[in-house]
């Protein structure tokens, strides 16, 4: 749905009405699940924000990207994100990573190369921006692992959205009335257009947007708290599926071979990784799990 209003209204509206909603919900639903307002205090703020950043990039790179390029071939190129949790969760996590799983990841990058064709006449430059928001994305996913030893998924869901709610907020104040709209490019007429109040059937459509954004925000962290880094990125391949239904029933986009063959790559590596370390690591989590609530 983003993708459809890109061409109506800026990216900073659309972000911050969301995050006004995910708030909303947040200090109704998800907080009061956890154990209320006292979870909402933290040793580390400036973490928290760091991490809010990350995904702020995330969301603003992809969303740039998906103004132009097809849904499902900027949503594989972003799958190179599973690659970089695995890489930094080694470097910083210290996680152990076997030779099927690195076998695997390796296979999906070939994937994601025959997705972006780098040197083939249809290769597009925007393909910068997924490939930012995969690396924006999977350093926001090492600080969930990070903080979810002692931080509640509310706790950090609420903190993005608040960190949204600064960042959207501000760029809106200076890019409300569209004096930066100067290059003729979807992407950054995305971005900096003038600020344009939505109807009453889109605003129900943005409302929904924060509602999924929310819930899914929410569970993502709650994933990556209770998991391995590398177990938890390869489900996160299922979103490769829905790009294409909606791309195709929505946007009428349709694929060619290449970019196929490319994608069911990606996602046969994600449902390797997933399997091996179901088996792996099954001993780990019910007594990790109940460590950390």
């Amino acid at each position: 749905m983003m993708k459809a209003f890109s061409s109506n209204y800026p990216l900073y509206e659309l972000t911050f009405f969301r995050s006004m909603v995910a708030i909303v919900i947040c200090l109704t639903v998800l907080i009061p699940l956890e154990g209320g307002i006292k979870i909402l205090k933290t040793k580390n703020p400036g973490i928290h924000f760091f991490r809010g950043s990350c995904v702020v990039v995330a969301n603003i790179a992809f969303f740039a990207g998906i103004a132009v390029l097809p849904l499902a071939e900027a949503t594989a190129i972003f799958f190179i994100s599973p690659i970089l949790i695995t890489f930094f969760s080694i470097i910083f996590l210290k996680e152990q990573v076997g030779l099927l799983r690195w076998s695997a990841l390796i296979f999906g990058l070939i994937g994601v190369i025959l997705v972006i064709k780098p040197f083939g006449a249809s290769f597009r430059w925007e393909i910068i921006f997924p490939l930012t928001a995969a690396l924006a994305y999977s350093s926001l996913q090492i600080l969930t692992r990070y903080l979810g030893v002692n931080e509640k998924a509310a706790t950090m869901a609420f903190y993005i959205q608040i960190s949204f709610m600064i960042y959207m907020g501000l760029f809106s104040f200076l890019f409300q009335d569209g004096s930066f709209d100067t290059v003729n490019h979807p992407s950054f007429q995305f971005f900096f257009k003038g600020w344009v109040w939505p109807d009453k059937n889109d605003f129900l459509i943005i409302f929904f947007i924060g509602v999924f954004n929310a819930f899914g925000g929410y569970l993502i962290s709650q994933a990556y708290r209770l998991s391995f880094a590398g177990l938890v990125a390869p489900f996160e391949y299922s979103a490769l599926v829905f790009s294409i239904f909606w791309g195709i029933i929505i946007l009428d986009e349709f694929l060619n071979l290449l970019s196929i063959i490319g994608i069911l790559i990606i996602l046969v590596s994600g449902v390797l990784i997933a399997v091996r370390e179901t088996i792996k690591d099954r001993p780990l989590s019910l007594k990790k799990i109940l460590d950390r609530r």
